[in-house]
């Protein structure tokens, strides 16, 4: 085919292109025209607004809670079968006045514990069997106390909803530039094709697609900052809760470091672990607990100020001044 041919075809494969996209772009805007046009007064819309936004975070919650619980790889423990441990936190709730959750004991690849539901319901507490074997008694009464501190405020509720509100924010704001997005993609590939170059993205269309697209990512983005730096300060909390309802807060803080040795993979003596230690500051950023290190030194001075402390085994660096992140 010669360069003249070559060049006609990609120019009617360019104005095709253009004519599809277009097209679809004024399809999703008429859409939207016709929705905005059968809209209900402001205080009915913003009513509506808010009910989906909150009823599609709730449904996500209750759906994520149900569906953990149904790929645990462990069973739901009767009293008869942990007698004792079903005591420590029937006293822990007692003392915590949360609804006691029903326990669970699992076998994962490390060791952790979760709490998951809350409110009403009671929830339910996730334990990973190896932390029997690594936490002494006491250890495990602070990992449980702080889980039951999630419980208590019902964090895991709280946090999923304002992700889940977040994220459908985000998608009407998607729904709304997708018009524009339609229409600036097919400019960009129309313009492509009409030079002769089919893959080319450098062209102003292009770069303008690149920019609303990127806007809208970075406001899921800034959604899902928000909501994990949340997250870090409720695992704040619920380490102060336990502290204070153990009244050990080192117990605590030796927990977290052991778990932070068995899960860690520059342990030596660690077995093997997806969850590798990071620096980088975007991993912290995008976290959902803060850092062991960070934790750790948070109970110790708590335990300093009530009283004498005792020794915390120091973490898989061999010095406290690392940024370990356990689980839990």
């Amino acid at each position: 085919m010669s360069r003249l041919a070559f060049r006609a075809a990609a120019a009617v494969v360019g104005v095709a292109l253009l004519g599809a996209y277009l097209t679809a772009a004024l399809f999703v805007a008429d859409l939207l025209r016709a929705a905005w046009a059968a809209r209900p007064d402001l205080p009915a819309l913003l009513a509506l607004a808010a009910a989906v936004a909150l009823g599609s975070a709730y449904l996500s919650y209750r759906l994520g809670t149900a569906q953990v619980l149904a790929n645990l790889e462990g069973d739901r423990v009767p009293r008869r079968r942990a007698s004792d441990l079903h005591r420590r936190i029937d006293a822990l709730a007692a003392r915590m006045e949360v609804k006691r959750p029903d326990l669970y004991v699992t076998d994962a690849r490390a060791p952790n514990a979760f709490a998951v539901g809350g409110g009403t319901t009671g929830g339910a507490l996730v334990i990973d069997r190896s932390l029997f074997r690594l936490l002494s008694p006491r250890e495990i009464e602070a990992i449980l106390a702080h889980e039951l501190a999630h419980l208590e405020t019902n964090d895991g509720f709280a946090i999923a909803m304002a992700d889940g509100v977040g994220r459908v924010l985000v998608g009407f704001a998607t729904v709304l530039a997708l018009p524009a997005l339609l229409a600036l993609s097919g400019l960009a590939a129309a313009s492509a094709w009409i030079r002769g170059r089919p893959g080319d993205r450098s062209g102003p269309f292009a770069r303008l697609h690149r920019a609303l697209a990127g806007a809208l990512f970075a406001g899921f983005v800034l959604a899902t900052l928000v909501t994990r730096s949340r997250s870090r300060k409720r695992e704040f909390a619920a380490d102060d809760r336990a502290a204070e309802v153990t009244g050990d807060p080192i117990a605590l803080a030796r927990a977290l470091r052991r778990i932070e040795r068995a899960t860690d993979p520059s342990w030596p003596l660690a077995p093997f672990s997806a969850h590798k230690r990071t620096d980088g500051a975007a991993e912290r950023w995008l976290s959902t607990h803060p850092s062991t290190d960070e934790r750790v030194e948070r109970l110790r001075e708590r335990a300093e100020s009530e009283g004498p402390t005792r020794r915390i085994p120091a973490g898989p660096s061999g010095a406290t001044g690392g940024r370990g992140r356990s689980r839990r």
